[in-house]
């Protein structure tokens, strides 16, 4: 797992940090039962406090992504594919809904998108 933060964006460092491992969770880089890093070594590669790691990972198990087993660490849960299920759906409920703005600002009908998405989602394949 990869995590750049910028010192420059608008967003806490514990919000960029925990946004792009709910991304790995959810893109499956980071799967069920996985192990995350300790605190203090995720701190250490990221250059940040500790404090900022907690942070990220206390709400991560708020939301129920990981859980923390008294002197064995931080794991990704296990047993919540429902929950893991509905947020991706909601990730991408929210990319089509930027490309659904973007297509009305530029005058493209709903056909017309659907076709394009229809040609897109098959040349994948």
């Amino acid at each position: 797992m990869r995590i750049l933060i910028s010192n420059a964006s608008d967003k806490p460092l514990y919000q960029q940090i925990k946004e792009q491992m709910k991304d790995a969770i959810l893109r499956d880089e980071l799967t069920e039962g996985d192990m995350l890093p300790s605190i203090r070594n995720l701190a250490n590669d990221l250059r940040v406090s500790v404090l900022t790691i907690r942070r990220v990972y206390e709400e991560l198990e708020a939301e129920g992504l990981v859980t923390s087993q008294a002197g064995r660490g931080t794991f990704v849960a296990l047993g919540n594919v429902e929950l893991l299920r509905d947020s991706k759906r909601h990730l991408v409920e929210q990319r089509i809904q930027e490309v659904i703005d973007t297509a009305k600002s530029l005058n493209i009908s709903k056909g017309e998108l659907n076709a394009m998405i229809d040609i897109l989602f098959e040349e994948d394949r």
